[in-house]
């Protein structure tokens, strides 16, 4: 399910308008983003938790050239499903 699918199916089970679901979700993933990089876990429960991942500086080897480089650190969210979500059937 892409986001205009998930906008239709939003709008159709609320009753309201796909701008204003649209707006909803997009404001959802703002306020995720925001507390998440602020160090803050987002936990829904019944749903799952998004946190912060920090892959730490590493070496590595550039598969064009052979040549070793230094893999920079990196930071990501991820979304950890919850135990009620992963039993559904």
């Amino acid at each position: 399910m892409n986001k205009k699918e998930l906008l239709a199916a939003m709008a159709d089970e609320c009753g309201l308008p796909q701008k204003v679901c649209g707006k909803a979700i997009d404001a959802f993933f703002k306020v995720v983003k925001k507390s998440v990089f602020m160090d803050e876990p987002v936990r829904i429960v019944g749903i799952g938790t998004f946190k912060l991942n920090v892959r730490k500086e590493r070496n590595g080897i550039n598969p064009s050239t052979g040549k070793k480089i230094t893999i920079p650190e990196r930071k990501r969210i991820v979304f950890k499903a919850g135990k009620s979500i992963n039993t559904i059937a």
